[in-house]
């Protein structure tokens, strides 16, 4: 009984140095390694490029100097509510006015009362309107919607290699790069829209989600065992299309602008992973 113990002890023993081991030459299989794209993550706003603008990002929020908006708006739809409002609450002049006598306010103070209400109503909805004041869902949204504009290759056919040959117009059939199309094939049909199912536009999906749940997981303790299961499912998704994508780009362009802004290390998509 005592050798059977000793036995046990040693073997969890090497599998606890093993672990280690595995951990240290691949990384972390859930977070990888944590880069400025990741990293901006946890707030839904890309992080400033220089001290400068990381010191003057950590004052109030303000959603004017934002992309990605709380609640689902646009910056162009924060604007022109915000110029429809102050033109609904613009005093209304004198001229026009049923009963001048009533008022008894100076007009160019009125003015300025209504710039001054107008400036506080602004500030107010730039703060409401911010994804640091957003809630975990909204944050997740604007997240998908910068790995799509980041990964998708509607934006990155023109900056990585070995983007897809748009298909040519009837009326310039006659180019050198038509005639050098064998003959019996097509051109590729033109994108509808952003791309949001390849390979890569997945993986940073799954790699915000599995953020989002992990830092859930480390708030709440080790009693969630729901959320560990959706986290084991997630790793492992994104695990599959890893091995997918390595495979088709063989560490091409794609391959590498992936797992480099992603900070996806060998641990996340090779050998076994146990969590």
């Amino acid at each position: 009984m005592a050798q059977a113990r000793a036995r046990k002890a040693a073997n969890l023993s090497r599998q606890e140095v093993l672990r280690k081991e595995r951990a240290a030459a691949l990384g972390d299989p859930v977070r990888g390694i944590t880069t400025p794209f990741i990293k901006s993550f946890d707030t839904g706003v890309p992080l400033p490029a220089n001290s400068e603008e990381t010191s003057q990002s950590q004052s109030l929020p303000d959603a004017r100097k934002e992309k990605y908006l709380n609640y689902s708006l646009a910056p162009h739809e924060l604007e022109d509510a915000l110029a429809r409002s102050e033109a609904l609450s613009a005093p209304v002049p004198s001229s026009v006015q049923h009963n001048p006598s009533i008022h008894d306010i100076d007009p160019e103070a009125e003015q300025k009362m209504h710039a001054a209400q107008h400036a506080n109503a602004t500030e107010a909805l730039a703060r409401i309107a911010s994804l640091a004041n957003s809630s975990s869902k909204d944050r997740l949204r604007a997240n998908i919607a910068r790995c799509v504009a980041t990964f998708g290759r509607h934006s990155t056919d023109a900056t990585l290699p070995g983007g897809r040959n748009v298909a040519v117009p009837i009326a310039v059939s006659d180019t050198p790069a038509a005639q050098r199309r064998e003959p019996g094939t097509l051109p590729d049909t033109p994108r509808a829209g952003p791309d949001t199912g390849s390979a890569e536009v997945q993986i940073a999906i799954l790699t915000a989600k599995i953020r989002a749940l992990a830092n859930e997981l480390e708030r709440s303790g080790k009693t969630d065992k729901m959320n560990k299961r959706n986290l084991r499912l997630l790793v492992h998704k994104r695990q599959k299309q890893l091995a997918y994508l390595r495979k088709k780009e063989r560490g091409g362009a794609r391959w590498q602008h992936c797992i480099e802004t992603l900070g996806l290390t060998e641990g996340t998509w090779k050998g076994e992973i146990s969590m």
